[in-house]
């Protein structure tokens, strides 16, 4: 198996579980929504949530670094500087993943959350200024359709920061499920705010499934 090959597979690994985890996630969030159901069983079908949900939150942060290194067989090279980036970029996106997930209770998690916020805007603008001078510049010439590849990589990422900042009032309502003092008022928060993130959620599965026909078709 060559590294080209190697990092093919990869990618398609990558984009398989994220998502497949992410509709696992959507899914399952519907249990813990669900008042009809006994404390115990919204519970266990939150801990499956919240374990399934890691998995599209590494697949996201190991994307670019595995399309980056990819891009190089498509013709798009890369200067030192920037392929030292590309390769650093998956690893330190994949600790503050990681972190975050099992850290949860730590004093620091609060400040790690808004540096993690800010960094995917950070993400979504380099990703839409590289892009944008890249084609100007015509270094995407001999692959236009990874311009497209790049751009809905960004609305991915743009989406997410929607679903979380949608996502909230589920999170209040969740911990008093935990703690045994919910009332039908949260079960019915929960309910809403699962609904309000609907849309951005079955637009990342779409928009995936763009990116999948994009790489494969290579248009252009």
């Amino acid at each position: 198996m060559t590294a080209q090959d190697a990092l093919t597979l990869l990618h398609l690994l990558l984009f398989c579980y994220w998502l497949g985890g992410d509709i696992g996630v959507f899914y399952s969030a519907g249990f813990v929504v669900d008042g009809e159901r006994s404390r115990e069983a919204r519970l266990t079908a939150a801990k499956i949530m919240l374990g399934i949900d890691l998995v599209p939150r590494i697949c996201m942060s190991l994307m670019l670094t595995v399309g980056g290194l990819l891009s190089e067989y498509a013709g798009i090279s890369h200067p030192p500087w920037q392929l030292a980036g590309i390769i650093l970029l998956g690893p330190l996106w994949l600790g503050m993943v990681l972190v975050l997930h099992f850290a949860h209770g730590a004093a620091f998690i609060p400040l790690l959350t808004r540096v993690d916020f800010l960094f995917r805007w950070l993400v979504i603008a380099g990703i839409i200024a590289s892009t944008a001078w890249s084609t100007v510049t015509g270094r995407l010439a001999e692959a236009p359709w990874l311009a497209g590849k790049l751009l809905a990589f960004a609305f991915l990422v743009f989406c997410g920061l929607m679903i979380r900042v949608q996502f909230k009032g589920f999170a209040t309502a969740y911990g008093k499920l935990a703690a045994g003092t919910q009332t039908a008022a949260d079960d019915a928060a929960m309910a809403a705010s699962l609904a309000r993130v609907r849309p951005w959620v079955v637009t990342i599965w779409v928009v995936l499934l763009l990116e999948a026909f994009l790489g494969v078709v290579q248009p252009g």
